[in-house]
């Protein structure tokens, strides 16, 4: 059996803050909060946990999981710097609408319903993003990160709460 994390990237691994003279997102790509990627791996050495990214992110990535941007390769640097890798993605269910307006959060639920349903042995799973989802299911199972400030360490406990409490369902229930 294996648990899963569903990882969005903007408003997860990166903020948006404030400085003296405008407010600068930071969710094109150009940096990830290293102090994230820390709680992130709490996180997953709390709960052997794999990451499957969920985020408009997976676009930067070949099929072999390989980063074709120098955005995605910063990822997967940062990631390894702490142990973690990236062991799948979402299917796209995106259309060309959702593309050009950015509405992903339209179609992220399915997707990850979709990974779901095509695995066997995942006995819980959580999903980490900063967007409304749109389903009842899925939201029974996100930690909503708050984008001003990112993952933060009461994020990592609810979310092992989270997945240990699924656990502890599932064996109960054999």
């Amino acid at each position: 059996m294996s648990r899963v994390i569903f990882l969005d990237i903007d408003g997860v691994l990166n903020a948006e803050f404030w400085n003296e003279s405008h407010q600068k997102e930071i969710s094109d790509g150009q940096l990830i909060d290293r102090d994230k990627v820390k709680l992130l791996a709490q996180l997953i050495d709390r709960t052997d946990a794999q990451i499957i990214l969920h985020s408009g992110w997976r676009f930067w990535f070949d099929e072999e999981r390989k980063p074709l941007c120098k955005e995605a390769e910063r990822l997967v640097e940062m990631l390894a710097g702490e142990g973690l890798a990236i062991a799948g993605f979402t299917p796209d269910l995106t259309t060309e609408e959702i593309r050009r307006t950015k509405k992903f959060s339209l179609v992220k639920a399915d997707e990850i319903l979709l990974w779901l349903k095509s695995q066997e042995d995942v006995d819980g799973w959580v999903v980490l993003d900063d967007l409304e989802l749109h389903n009842t299911c899925v939201k029974s199972h996100q930690v909503k990160t708050d984008p001003s400030a990112g993952l933060t360490l009461e994020d990592v406990d609810e979310a092992v709460e989270m997945l240990v409490r699924q656990v502890r369902s599932n064996l109960e229930g054999r």
